[in-house]
Parts: C-alpha cells; structure tokens; sequence
C-alpha cells in the first residue's frame, strides 16, 4: 500500500532538517575570483550548473538572492520551495513545459540585474547533457554565462535520472567556477555556444575534483 504524505507536513519536517543539516557543509573554492568579478560588476549573469548539484550550490548561494528557473512539474516542487524558503525567486518553466514564458522571464531577470541559476540538463534529463535554454537567455539579455560545479566528498545519491547528490552531515563540498562565456547573436552562434558549454561544464566539473582523486561514495 502506498502511503501518501501530505507535502505540508514534508515542509514542515523537511525545511529545518534539512537547513539543519546543510549548515554543517564545510565549503571550499576553485577560481572563487570568477564569480566575485561577475557579483562586483553589478550586472546580471546567468550561472549554468548540473541538476544533480542543486542542493549544496543552492544552500552556498543562497545570499545572492538569486533567481532559479524552475520546473513546472510537481516533482520538482519541493526543491523548489526549498529554494524560495532560503532566499531565491522563482521561475517557472523547463524544457517540456513553459519554456518560453520562462526563457522570457529569465532574460528580464537577467536584463534587470539579476543573478540567474539553470541547470541545462533539467528537469528530466539526459544526465549532464546540455539544453540551449540558459544560453538562448543570456544570448538575449547580452550577458555572461557562468559555468558552476560542486564536488561532495562524502553524500547520498538518489536513484533517480541525474543520480542526484544529498551531502551528508559535515560535508565537505568543492565548488569551482570556469571562465564567463558570452554567446554572440545569431543562430549559428547559438548552436555553437551550446557545444562549447558542454566543454566547459566538463572543464569546471575536473577543476572541482578532490586532489586526492577519491571517488564520491554514492549510497
């Protein structure tokens, strides 16, 4: 028999546990200088991250107050309100549902200054596989993408599309930040940023692993 939980009641006991839990991540940096120039330049710029690593760089961020393109689907609605409960703002919409409401909505957040969280791979997947939506809104707004990866020394991973990460008490987490890509005007040029993102999400994911070169347990 499947028991249904109330998602209030999930809020309710989630929220603290998890910001409980979240403040015992111990964090650390690769090439932080990438992401204080961009927040010292006053403009807004777009942040490109795996959606399996929301958690950690969400809980990181959370100061920004940035805003986070979100999905529409009910599965997604508790990362969500997670998010917003911390500090974020919401936008709704993914690849498969609303995506031009949110690609618009994004590219005035990014136009207005705004710092704005995506994970290209989301909400479905494939895993680590890049979508243009990120790059089509900051190719509109005429700002900055910025490639964002978190490594977990010692975390959880579900059993879902994206093996998604859950650190565990007193992790240590390294976030490392490439170097800002702009995407010129044009379709060409848009199709061309989209292959050259999938290369620099693959640089910053090797600049944020563990010197020691230890594998993530993943139970």
């Amino acid at each position: 028999m499947k028991i249904r939980i109330p998602p209030a009641l999930v809020d309710w006991i989630a929220r603290p546990v998890g910001r409980a839990v979240a403040a015992t991540w111990r964090f650390e940096h690769v090439n932080r200088e990438a992401w204080d120039d961009l927040v010292a330049g006053g403009a807004g710029f777009a942040c490109m991250l795996w959606h399996e690593t929301l958690l950690p760089l969400l809980w990181h961020h959370r100061r920004a107050r940035a805003v986070i393109v979100v999905s529409q689907a009910r599965d997604g609605q508790y990362l969500s309100d997670f998010a917003e409960s911390i500090g974020y703002r919401l936008v709704r919409g993914s690849s498969s549902r609303g995506a031009v409401g949110a690609l618009i909505a994004a590219a005035r957040a990014l136009e207005q200054g705004d710092i704005v969280a995506f994970t290209p791979d989301g909400p479905r997947g494939p895993r680590r596989e890049v979508k243009p939506g990120v790059l089509a809104a900051a190719q509109r707004a005429g700002v900055p993408v910025l490639p964002v990866h978190a490594e977990v020394k010692s975390a959880w991973r579900l059993h879902s599309w994206d093996r998604f990460c859950i650190p565990k008490p007193f992790a240590r987490v390294r976030v490392a930040y490439g170097a800002p890509m702009m995407v010129a005007p044009g379709p060409e040029e848009l199709a061309e940023a989209v292959s050259q993102a999938g290369l620099a999400m693959d640089e910053v994911e090797r600049m944020a692993r563990w010197p020691d070169g230890k594998a993530i347990p993943t139970d």
